[in-house]
């Protein structure tokens, strides 16, 4: 069990920004739709502490909380996880799952595609993602869900919780009733980093497909932990990604084999 000083989420944020705060941290493509967003690890903190002043003031999330985070591998998905272990609540992560986990949330934040179905199970704590490259809300949505994009933008660039998170609360809740503290979080993403090979300054390559079956451990804290910047590919194209791991610079994947760039977790 993590002891009370025991690192959080939030130090790998801000080791990240201390470290290199203009360069690079997150640069995400979608080639279903053309998108390529790039955030910088301040640009990524502000948005993570934008997003944890509107789960604490608007839906009292802290400590003891629970977070139904139904959203596909995105920087936008980033900033919520970051947010919410900000706030020091645990994450119910459904990313690669049905959403019949998410009643147990106390407040969800979802694709603006999966919420009917959740809207059907009558949860009314809802919170939708557009996922627009520039942050944009949901367009022509009339359910109940309340617009994160719209929301989000209210609220302050500092985040200070209420109450301060402690290493040993419930970080992650895992299927099969399975659970990691914050604390653990931290500990796992430096255990995986280490064992995956991934290095300070590593420029990573992440498959969606992959991400998802690995959980956020893996795709995001993982290479926070490690120092590294990511490159998020949704709905890759195979025949991009040789030119764009040239252009990205990257050095190392995650889910896929690139001539001549290191696969992590796989023998040189």
């Amino acid at each position: 069990m993590p002891g009370p000083s025991a690192a959080l989420p939030a130090d790998l944020l801000a080791a990240a920004v201390a470290r290199a705060g203009a360069a690079p941290l997150i640069t995400f493509y979608d080639d279903a739709t053309g998108d390529r967003v790039e955030l910088s690890a301040v640009t990524l903190a502000n948005w993570v502490a934008k997003t944890a002043n509107l789960l604490q003031d608007e839906f009292d999330v802290g400590p003891g909380s629970t977070v139904g985070v139904a959203l596909p591998v995105h920087w936008q998905t980033a900033a919520v996880l970051l947010a919410v272990w900000s706030c020091g609540a645990a994450v119910l992560d459904t990313a690669a799952e049905d959403d019949g986990r998410l009643g147990a949330a106390d407040v969800i934040l979802a694709d603006v595609d999966r919420l009917p179905p959740l809207e059907e199970q009558g949860l009314d704590q809802l919170l939708g993602l557009s996922l627009h490259p520039l942050g944009l809300g949901m367009v022509d949505y009339a359910g109940p869900a309340r617009d994160f994009a719209l929301e989000v933008r209210a609220h302050g660039d500092q985040f200070v919780p209420w109450q301060l998170p402690e290493a040993g609360g419930t970080g992650l809740l895992l299927g099969g009733g399975g659970e990691l503290t914050l604390g653990g979080l931290v500990e796992t993403a430096a255990e995986l980093a280490a064992r995956l090979g991934i290095a300070v300054g590593d420029r990573v390559l992440v498959d969606e497909r992959a991400a998802q079956e690995a959980g956020p451990v893996t795709w995001l804290l993982a290479p926070l932990s490690a120092g590294a910047s990511l490159v998020l590919c949704r709905s890759a194209d195979p025949a991009a990604l040789p030119r764009r791991a040239e252009s990205e610079r990257v050095t190392a994947t995650l889910g896929l084999r690139l001539d001549g760039i290191r696969e992590l977790g796989r023998p040189a």
